[in-house]
């Protein structure tokens, strides 16, 4: 993910991640050990809404979606 905040948090060892909302907390820390080889020592998480999209008459949303701040060990 490539915001304002997430771009600040790279300085300190801190990236962002947009995951599946029924994902849990130890399954992601376990994809991401596996998958980058790094050692994670702490998680942040927050729910963000979908948002309603209109397509002609027809009114609909999308899906919302869990952001996770994935701080990792130094080095």
């Amino acid at each position: 993910v490539f915001t304002d905040k997430s771009i600040r948090l790279l300085g300190k060892n801190q990236y962002t991640f947009n995951v599946e909302s029924g994902s849990t907390r130890t399954e992601i820390k376990h994809w991401v050990e596996l998958f980058f080889g790094v050692k994670v020592i702490a998680m942040n998480s927050h729910r963000l809404p979908g948002k309603v999209k209109r397509m002609g008459p027809i009114l609909g949303h999308t899906m919302h979606y869990r952001r996770m701040i994935i701080t990792q060990k130094p080095g």
